[in-house]
C-alpha cells in the first residue's frame, strides 16, 4: 500500500465539527491560522492514535499508583481508553474536526463519557511528552518490523550467494572492467553490506527506547510522578532522565533513526542501480521473469526495470532526508518549537516506504536468473591480466617486473585462461565464507530486544 494512500484512507476520516481547544477560552481562533498551524498534522496523529493510547494506559496506571487517580476514577478510564483502542486498531475512529491533535480527542471522548474524571488524563502530562512518547512507541515497532524484514532478504541474497558462487561475471573499477568476480562474491557483498546497516539502525534503536513520559513541556511537573513507572510498563530500555533534553531529543531523534535507515537505502538503492545496469542488453548478466518487467508504449521490444528505477528514487529520497532534517532544526534553541510539528511529514512515511522497499525486494529477487560463461566472451579478453601477473610472481619474479612484463602483451593475455580462478584468501571468490557472514548477522540480530517490549504491552492493554 502506498504511503499517499494510506495517509489519504486515515485523512478522509476528519470529520467537520466546529470544537473549541483544550487550552483556549471562548473567542474562536481565526480559520486561516488554525489551518495553516494544524496542517496535515490530523493525518500523521491517526497513524499514532494506537500509541497514544497505549502511553495514557501506562500514565494513568502510573497516576492511580501515586494517588492522583483513584481505583474507581483508573477504572472506568481505562475502560473507555480500551473501547477506544479497540476502535482504533479496527479503523472505526476519528479526530474531529477543530479538535487540534489525538491527545485532545482522547481527553474529549474521555470527558464526555465520564465528566471530570476524563479531565484528569491529562494531569502531570503535557502534549510535548505525549507527542514524543507516541513516536517512540511507533518506531519501535517500525524498526522492529524494518530489522524483521531486512533480515529476510539477508537470507536470500546468502542463499544466491551459496547456489550461484560458481558462476565467474566481471568485476569493474571505474566501470572498466577489473578482474574476475563472482555471483556469489555480489549477492554476498550486499548482504554484508546490511549486517553494518543495521548495526546503525541498533544505535539508533537505542536511543528511540527511552522514556520521555513526564518531562511535560520540557521542565517536569511538580505533582510526584514515578517515571520509572511508566518505564516499566511501556517495556523501555531506559529512561530520558533529564526533562530538557527529553523534549531537545525532538528533531535529533528523528535525524538519528532517518540516518540508520538511508543507511539501509544506500544499500538497496546500489543493488538497484546494479540490477538495472545488469538488466540492459549491453550486460545481459541477469534477467527476471516478464511479469516483473514493464514494456514500452512505442518499442516493442522493451523490458524496462521500472520496480528497480521506482526503488532507487525512492531510497536516494530517503537519503535526503537527514539534511532536510538537520536544516529545520538548526540553530533552535532549547525547550520545544512548532517547527518540529511538520517532522512528522516527512519522518513517518520514510519509515513506511523503506518496509516497502524491503517488501517488494524481498518479493522479486529470488526469481533473479543469472547468465553462465558470461567470461567467455571476448570482450573481457584482458581480465585474466592479473592472473597473468600472479603465475609470474609466484615463479619468483618481483610483483612490478611482472606487472610490466604482462602490460606490454596484455592483448594476448585472453590465450593464458586459467583453468580455475585461483583465489583462497577469506573473502575472496573460492572462499566467501558465507557462514561466517551468517554468524555476524546473527550477533547483530540477538542484540536487538524486541520481545520484552512487546510483553509489557500485551500486559498493559490486556482487556480483563
Amino acid at each position: 500500500m502506498q504511503t499517499q494512500i494510506y495517509l489519504a484512507r486515515w485523512s478522509t476520516r476528519l470529520v467537520l465539527k466546529k470544537k473549541t481547544k483544550l487550552w483556549q477560552e471562548a473567542s474562536d481562533l481565526d480559520q486561516l491560522v488554525e489551518r495553516f498551524t494544524i496542517g496535515r498534522d490530523n493525518e500523521f496523529d491517526l497513524i499514532l492514535a494506537e500509541y497514544d493510547v497505549i502511553g495514557s494506559l501506562a500514565h494513568g496506571t502510573m497516576l492511580n499508583h501515586v494517588g492522583l487517580l483513584t481505583s474507581g476514577e483508573w477504572l472506568a478510564i481505562r475502560t473507555e481508553l480500551l473501547i477506544l483502542l479497540e476502535q482504533i486498531r479496527s479503523d472505526n475512529f476519528e479526530i474531529e474536526s477543530g479538535v487540534e491533535d489525538i491527545h485532545s480527542q482522547i481527553e474529549l471522548v474521555l470527558t464526555r463519557k465520564l465528566g471530570d474524571a476524563g479531565k484528569k488524563i491529562h494531569t502531570g502530562r503535557s502534549r510535548n511528552d505525549q507527542v514524543l512518547l507516541d513516536l517512540h512507541l511507533y518506531t519501535r515497532v517500525k524498526i522492529r518490523d524494518i530489522v524483521a524484514s531486512t533480515s529476510e532478504l539477508f537470507d536470500i541474497l546468502i542463499t544466491l550467494s551459496d547456489r550461484h558462487k560458481h558462476i565467474l561475471m566481471p568485476g569493474y573499477t571505474h566501470t572498466q572492467v577489473a578482474m574476475p568476480s563472482s555471483f556469489g562474491l555480489w549477492f554476498a557483498a550486499y548482504a554484508e553490506s546490511l549486517i553494518d546497516d543495521l548495526i546503525q539502525v541498533q544505535a539508533a534503536y537505542h536511543i528511540i527506547n527511552k522514556n520521555p513520559l513526564g518531562s511535560a513541556a520540557g521542565y517536569g511537573s511538580s505533582l510526584p510522578l514515578d517515571r520509572e513507572l511508566t518505564t516499566r510498563l511501556l517495556g523501555f530500555g531506559a529512561l530520558n532522565i533529564n526533562s530538557l533534553y527529553a523534549q531537545m531529543g525532538r528533531g535529533k531523534t528523528e535525524r538519528v533513526v532517518l540516518s540508520a535507515i538511508a543507511s539501509l537505502a544506500e544499500t538497496l538503492g546500489r543493488f538497484a542501480a546494479d540490477i538495472i545496469l545488469f538488466l540492459s542488453q549491453n550486460f545481459a548478466f541477469i534477467s527476471f521473469p516478464d511479469t516483473i518487467t514493464t514494456g514500452s508504449s512505442i518499442m516493442p521490444h522493451k523490458k524496462n526495470p521500472d520496480i528497480f528505477e521506482l526503488l532507487r528514487a525512492r531510497c536516494n529520497r530517503i537519503r535526503a532526508l537527514p539534511t532536510e532534517i538537520n536544516m529545520i532544526t538548526a540553530n533552535l534553541s532549547s525547550g520545544y518549537h512548532r517547527d518540529l510539528q511538520i517532522l512528522k511529514e516527512m519522518y513517518m512515511p520514510a519509515l513506511i516506504d523503506l518496509k516497502e522497499c524491503l517488501a517488494i525486494m524481498i518479493h522479486i529477487l529470488p526469481r533473479i536468473q543469472v547468465s553462465k560463461e558470461i567470461l567467455d566472451n571476448t570482450i573481457y579478453r584482458d581480465i585474466y591480466s592479473v592472473e597473468a601477473v600472479n603465475q609470474l610472481v609466484l615463479k619468483g619474479m618481483s610483483f612490478r617486473d611482472a606487472y610490466h612484463q604482462v602490460k606490454q602483451s596484455v592483448q594476448n593475455v585472453n590465450s593464458k585462461k586459467p583453468d580455475k580462478v585461483l583465489y583462497t584468501h577469506t573473502g575472496s571468490i573460492n572462499n566467501l565464507q558465507n557462514e561466517q557472514i551468517r554468524r555476524a548477522m546473527t550477533d547483530v540480530l540477538q542484540q536487538f530486544e524486541f520481545t520484552s517490549w512487546q510483553k509489557a504491552i500485551d500486559n498493559l492493554t490486556f482487556k480483563s
